[in-house]
């Protein structure tokens, strides 16, 4: 917690494994999205 940025491991369009609780859904400007923390991930698959 030094107040570096990390890269994610996961990119936007990869599919993801996660838990059945994880992370928070949200609607905004018609688009539905899943927020979560990387470490919530439990496998990236492609």
């Amino acid at each position: 917690d030094d107040g570096k940025v990390t890269p994610l491991s996961v990119k936007a369009g990869d599919q993801i494994l996660y838990g059945k609780y994880s992370g928070t859904e949200l609607t905004f400007d018609g688009k539905d999205y899943l927020i979560m923390r990387e470490s919530d991930i439990y496998a990236i698959l492609n």
